[in-house]
């Protein structure tokens, strides 16, 4: 008996890789009882009727068309940064520079958008401000991946340093764009002439930017999985060893990749200044080059499984904000419901590759085996 090693009460071990129906269905699971938790958390708060708190949760999205539009809109553009960094962490490249990135491409769309205006047709001008976009995002891109490749320096220090001198390069050109003077905004661009905004498709202005971001994503899943460019990012990710062995230039898969993160960042700040905002600031972003993170690992850098994550995020962010809003609470209270939801969602990630046991499960395992 003395000899005896004590088990511990819980033990964690890893798993094997799940079915994808059971991995779907633990976030599944997550997904409801954080939104039970949040109504709880709700109903505490305000006395309402939960029931009315889960109406307010999808009305949020669904309640009329113009609403419906949004939330693809908003699901579009979280899908498009989050298609943009799936290259660069298959890779092993934790880039976290995404918002710089969007902020460069929107900056070179709002430049040319203010100093082509009269120069260029509006045929030509969509065009140039679409390669300006992303010429702006790959170089934004290009420069930490360079140092990377030719020094090892820390690219996540670095891209996230990037992101701060690019939201002072906005900043600057707001106060010297800005209308009127002294307003410190630059207001909307060419609101009279619309030179420079994308064309509305069957009178809606958002189809165009879901079109083009649903082409991306079906691009990217072929280039991913099928391509020999695909296949390097893979290698390099598993082992950079492995991947210099096999004759593969780890460096010029780093900045190639870079490149196409950052450009594909760049035609996200394109399509918000020109296809939905149609003006520049410095949080145009709104957080998605964070986010994006969040929707790209989720989904195991998968861009149609990332598709339903995008739509998840979006669906309960503004389940949460109309929550805030009709029962009267600050913003803040809708940004407590989002971690809440965020937290589940991220938890359920421990469940699908780990197994809890318990010590008289695991003492009845080894009676089986004996």
């Amino acid at each position: 008996m003395a000899g005896k090693e004590k088990q511990p009460l819980i033990r964690i071990t890893r798993r094997a890789a799940l079915p994808w129906y059971q991995s779907w269905g633990i976030r599944a699971g997550a997904v409801l009882i954080s939104v039970l938790v949040c109504a709880l958390i709700t109903v505490v708060t305000t006395g309402e009727n939960p029931l009315s708190v889960f109406e307010t949760i999808f009305n949020a999205s669904f309640s009329t068309q113009r609403r419906i539009w949004v939330l693809f809109q908003n699901i579009a553009m979280l899908l498009s940064v989050s298609l943009a960094v799936v290259p660069a962490f298959k890779m092993r490249f934790w880039n976290l520079g995404g918002e710089g990135q969007i902020l460069a491409g929107a900056l070179a769309t709002t430049a040319c958008m203010i100093c082509l205006r009269e120069t260029l047709p509006n045929g030509l001008l969509i065009p140039v401000s679409f390669i300006c976009s992303i010429a702006a995002g790959a170089l934004w891109g290009l420069i930490p991946a360079f140092f990377k490749a030719k020094w090892g320096t820390n690219e996540t220090l670095f891209t996230l340093m990037m992101n701060y001198i690019a939201i002072q390069l906005v900043s600057f050109f707001i106060i010297v764009w800005e209308m009127p003077k002294g307003a410190g905004q630059i207001g909307i661009i060419n609101q009279s002439s619309g030179i420079g905004w994308l064309p509305a498709i069957g009178g809606q202005k958002y189809l165009l930017n879901i079109l083009i971001v649903a082409v991306l994503t079906g691009l990217m899943f072929i280039y991913m999985n099928y391509s020999k460019h695909g296949y390097e990012i893979t290698v390099v990710g598993e082992s950079v060893r492995t991947a210099q062995y096999a004759g593969i230039k780890v460096e010029k898969v780093i900045i190639r990749t870079m490149i196409l993160s950052g450009a594909l960042c760049g035609l996200t700040g394109f399509l918000l200044v020109s296809g939905t905002d149609h003006t520049l600031t410095t949080t145009i972003t709104g957080g998605r080059g964070f986010t994006a993170v969040m929707v790209a690992w989720l989904a195991k850098f998968n861009p149609i499984w990332m598709i339903l994550t995008s739509f998840l995020l979006v669906f309960l962010d503004k389940g949460a904000g109309e929550i805030s809003t009709n029962f009267g609470l600050n913003r803040s209270f809708s940004d407590i419901l989002t971690g809440v939801i965020l937290f589940f969602i991220i938890g359920s990630e421990f469940f699908i590759n780990y197994r809890m046991s318990f010590r008289h499960s695991a003492k009845k395992e080894e009676e089986r085996h004996v």
